[in-house]
C-alpha cells in the first residue's frame, strides 16, 4: 500500500476589508474563528490585512483588530493593497447614497489592480454597473455580490450560474425578510407600529425601514439578479413597487381569512425588459412564497423546459451577510483551480 500523502498547504489569501460595523465585524470574526476549518476544507487561509472605516485604519496582520481608538489615519487605498499584498477588497459598507462614491471609487481601483471584490453595498451596483465589469475585465480581477443580493441565501449565485443555460425567462422573489416577518404579523392582528417594532427588537429590521416596506429594497435585489442572470444594467432598469403600510392591515387579515398569506412579491421577466415591479399579492398553499415564515427570503427561477427552480430560506442579520461574504471570498480566492476544485 501507498504512503498516504500529506494534503497540500493552504494557500494565503489577504484581505482588505473596508467598513467595521456588524457585518464588518462579523466577517472579521469568521475569520479569525473559522481560519483552521476553511484552511483544511477550501484549502485557502483567509487573513486579515488591513481594516478601513473613514479616515482611520489598522493593519491586524491577521489577528484580531485592535480597538479603534489606537488605529493610524487611512493611507490611500492603493497604498495600502500594496503594503498587505491583499488579493481581495471586502466592502462591508451601508448601501447609501452617502458612500456610493466611496464604494464605487474603491472597487474600481482594486479591480482594475487585479485585486478581486466583494461587497454587501447595493449603491454603487445600481449607479456603476458598467463600469465595475469595464474594470474588473481590464483587471482580470472579479466581483461578487451575494451580500447584496439576499445575505445567506445564495440567490446570486443561481443567477450567476447555477441557472446558466437553462432557458430562465422569470424572476419571482420575496428578497426581504423585513416586508415578509411584518406581513405575517398584520395577518396575526399586529398594527403596523407593533409589527415594525418587533422586527426591530429581534434585529430583523433596520431602524429606518423605509426601504424594506416601500419595496425598494427588494427592488433593487431583483434588479441585481436580474443584471446577472440576462445582462441587464441596473440603472436602466425601471421599478414599480407597491408599499406595505397602515392600509396593508386589512388586506393581510382578509388573505389569512382565506387561507392565503399576502407577500410582497418582486418579479422581472425576460420579455418585458428593465421592468422590476414589487406587488402585494395573496399567495396559496403550494407556493414558495407561502411557505415562508419568518424573516426567510425566497427567489423562483422560471424556467420553462427545465421546470421552476426555488432558493429559500438564508438568515437576515449581520452574521448572515458576513458568511456571504466569507462565501464569496472564498470563491475568488479558489478561482483558476482544476478538477471539481
Amino acid at each position: 500500500m501507498a504512503p498516504a500523502t500529506a494534503p497540500p498547504s493552504p494557500d494565503d489569501i489577504t484581505v482588505v476589508l473596508s467598513g467595521y460595523g456588524p457585518v464588518g465585524r462579523a466577517y472579521a470574526g469568521q475569520l479569525r474563528t473559522r481560519g483552521d476549518e476553511m484552511a483544511r476544507d477550501h484549502g485557502v487561509r483567509l487573513r486579515l490585512g488591513a481594516v478601513r472605516v473613514g479616515a482611520a485604519q489598522c493593519l491586524p496582520h491577521g489577528g484580531e483588530p485592535p480597538p479603534r481608538a489606537v488605529w493610524g489615519p487611512s493611507a490611500p487605498l492603493a497604498q495600502t493593497l500594496d503594503e498587505t499584498g491583499a488579493r481581495v477588497l471586502v466592502q462591508a459598507l451601508p448601501s447609501s447614497p452617502q458612500v456610493r462614491q466611496q464604494a464605487a471609487d474603491e472597487a474600481l481601483l482594486a479591480l482594475r489592480r487585479g485585486v478581486h471584490v466583494v461587497t454587501a453595498a447595493k449603491s454603487h451596483l445600481l449607479s456603476h454597473w458598467r463600469a465595475l465589469g469595464d474594470a474588473a475585465q481590464a483587471g482580470g480581477s472579479l466581483i461578487r455580490i451575494s451580500g447584496a443580493t439576499g445575505a445567506a441565501l445564495p440567490a446570486g449565485d443561481l443567477a450567476r450560474t447555477g441557472v446558466r443555460g437553462l432557458g430562465c425567462r422569470s424572476i419571482r422573489a420575496c428578497p426581504n425578510g423585513t416586508a415578509t416577518f411584518v406581513l405575517d404579523r398584520l395577518a396575526a392582528g399586529d398594527s403596523l407600529a407593533a409589527a415594525v417594532g418587533e422586527a426591530q427588537r429581534r434585529g430583523i429590521a433596520e431602524a429606518a425601514p423605509s426601504a424594506d416596506l416601500s419595496g425598494g429594497d427588494a427592488a433593487t435585489k431583483v434588479r441585481l439578479l436580474a443584471a446577472l442572470l440576462w445582462r441587464w444594467d441596473p440603472s436602466d432598469v425601471r421599478t414599480q413597487t407597491e408599499p406595505v403600510d397602515w392600509h396593508t392591515a386589512r388586506a393581510a387579515l382578509t388573505a389569512a381569512a382565506n387561507g392565503r398569506r399576502l407577500r410582497a412579491v418582486a418579479t422581472a421577466r425576460a420579455d418585458r425588459p428593465l421592468l422590476v415591479r414589487v406587488r402585494l399579492e395573496e399567495t396559496a398553499p403550494g407556493d414558495p412564497l407561502f411557505a415562508l415564515t419568518g424573516p426567510e427570503k425566497a427567489v423562483v427561477y422560471g424556467c420553462p423546459a427545465a421546470g421552476d427552480i426555488t432558493v429559500s430560506g438564508g438568515r437576515s442579520s449581520p452574521v448572515g451577510a458576513a458568511l456571504a461574504m466569507v462565501k464569496d471570498t472564498l470563491d475568488v480566492a479558489t478561482a483558476g483551480r482544476f478538477g471539481f476544485g
